[in-house]
């Protein structure tokens, strides 16, 4: 039966040597209300690391926790299949969870996040992607939110029209999960603010 232990297991077996070091040293400092000690995780391999990150954050929390740490150490492809087949295998406890979550971390930071079940980049993409111009400032910022890499950046910069980029972010940016579109609409915010405003309005 898969569980999300086990595919959060699975994520960290497929990491090199170098990328699991580099893995758990980012767990290690790792900022907010629950923090891993350094003496849990020494010597420890990839199943141990598991059982202190479900034993930390609950099984159902963990997941999003490393996704976020692996995006961390910018290793997007192993983020990108871990959210994948959490979508898969729970799509509908995963999408809300993960939303209420992000939600409320957001909160806590005094920021504002799209609160319902639909994302708000999803919500209005049609939108979006028809009324959002100067994508070179928004991919800058993907980039240093560490939301893309410089394959997809320089991809994405390369597109021709600003719709054809949007898609683009959607495509290659976008579907690795909540906090990638959690990043990206707080971009649009500081970018775009008046078109955010304008779409929450209408919602």
């Amino acid at each position: 039966m898969t569980t999300k232990k086990s595919l959060v297991m699975d994520a960290l077996e497929n990491l090199s040597k170098e990328n699991f070091k580099r893995f758990v040293k980012a767990l290690e400092d790792r900022r907010g209300n629950i923090r891993v000690a350094k003496n849990k995780l020494q010597d420890k391999d990839f199943m141990d690391v598991t059982d202190v990150l479900v034993s930390a954050f609950t099984e159902d929390k963990t997941p999003a926790v490393v996704s976020e740490l692996l995006w961390s150490i910018k290793c997007a492809d192993e983020a990108e299949k871990l959210d994948e087949q959490i979508a898969k295998h729970f799509p509908k406890s995963s999408a809300s969870k993960a939303t209420a979550a992000a939600a409320a971390a957001a909160g806590a930071a005094g920021e504002t996040t799209c609160s319902s079940e639909e994302h708000f980049v999803d919500k209005h993409r049609t939108k979006l992607i028809e009324r959002v111009t100067n994508i070179d400032p928004i991919l800058n910022r993907l980039l240093e939110k560490k939301v893309i890499q410089d394959s997809a950046y320089e991809k994405i910069r390369d597109t021709r029209g600003d719709q054809q980029k949007m898609i683009e972010i959607y495509r290659l940016a976008l579907k690795s999960g909540i906090r990638a579109k959690d990043i990206f609409f707080e971009i649009l915010k500081e970018q775009h603010l008046l078109l955010v405003e304008d779409l929450e309005k209408k919602a």
